[in-house]
């Protein structure tokens, strides 16, 4: 059953969808501290002295879900998932540009567990992540918004099947796979494995 509050924000989402742009000015008090949340989880994966914020990566992130023209809104849930996704395109692009400065570094295996949290200055590990991630998504789309909602929007298994109108048995058995094809890739990629 949806919360009043996750109505309210649907209701919200469906308006500025129809072209009432002031609901989106309403929508974002009412997911604030979600965002925080979200961001602030993508945020472990980097380094203690980082130079983006939680609160800066909430806010570039406004800033890009205003100009999502295109989106056919759905709920709460797909519009925090949208957020997630763009966090970590933001986090990713920030990582690469990095990478790009420091030309080289150590290819890491990035393990992918329910509870893990990045080692700081593990940036480059996002970016092969993100790397490997859009390979899966070539071939398994499903499978892919499964890890980013799982993995970079922390939702839990009933949120992520409600955003892709699965079930949660399909949301498990997607989430195992994609961790062993993820694992595997990573592994293949950083020269640990075969």
């Amino acid at each position: 059953m949806e919360s009043q509050q996750s109505a309210s924000v649907t209701g919200l989402l469906l308006r500025w969808r129809q072209g009432e742009q002031e609901c989106l000015n309403q929508i974002i008090p009412l997911i604030q501290t979600e965002l925080h949340r979200i961001a602030k989880r993508q945020m472990r994966s980097e380094p203690l002295d980082h130079t983006l914020q939680a609160t800066a990566l909430v806010n570039e992130a406004y800033l890009r879900l205003v100009d999502q023209n295109e989106v056919t809104w759905i709920n709460r849930a797909h519009f925090l998932a949208v957020a997630a996704r763009l966090m970590r395109h933001l986090l990713v692009d920030h990582a690469r540009g990095l990478h790009r400065r420091k030309r080289g570094g150590d290819a890491c295996f990035l393990p992918l567990d329910e509870g893990m949290v990045f080692a700081p200055g593990k940036s480059a590990d996002l970016a092969k992540l993100d790397e490997a991630l859009e390979r899966l998504l070539a071939f398994d789309q499903r499978k892919a918004r499964v890890v980013e909602l799982r993995y970079f929007g922390g939702m839990s298994v009933e949120e992520t099947a409600a955003v892709l109108r699965v079930s949660a048995n399909t949301v498990i058995r997607d989430w195992g796979l994609a961790k062993v094809w993820l694992k595997h890739e990573l592994a293949t990629k950083s020269g640990h494995g075969g």
